[in-house]
């Protein structure tokens, strides 16, 4: 299964350094987006470079609804008083079992993190590309 395939892959770069505005395409680094456009694009699913061009992207789902390979998108500290796309700070991608993969500062890297209340709070919205 294609969404299985594209975790399969991020999983294979858990521990990948984490550089703001990292280059598109480069394994030895990501940022948030730079990670979901990889992951998604080696698997034959085009995706724009930034957080909030790939959340133009797809079908909204709600937060219940959410399944394995969904895109999860987050406000951050310094967007949360901002309207509409600009309030996009990052991007994850649903793993299941409240777990999703992504790459963020403070830990600087790669990583599967339980989506606590804090990512509740931050979330924004979520889309369906599979």
């Amino acid at each position: 299964m294609l969404k299985n395939r594209i975790i399969t892959t991020g999983l294979r770069y858990l521990g990948t350094p984490y550089v703001y505005n990292a280059p598109a395409f480069r394994t030895d680094m990501f940022d948030c987006s730079s990670f979901i456009q990889y992951i998604f694009g080696v698997n034959g699913i085009s995706l724009p470079r930034n957080s909030r061009q790939q959340f133009e992207v797809g079908i909204p789902i709600s937060f219940t609804l959410i399944q394995k390979g969904d895109l999860l998108f987050f406000t951050t500290k310094t967007r949360k008083n901002r309207k509409g796309l600009s309030k996009i700070g990052h991007v994850a991608i649903y793993i299941g079992n409240n777990q999703m993969l992504h790459t963020s500062r403070p830990t600087n890297k790669v990583m599967i993190s339980e989506i606590t209340s804090y990512w509740k709070t931050a979330f924004v919205g979520a889309k369906r590309l599979l």
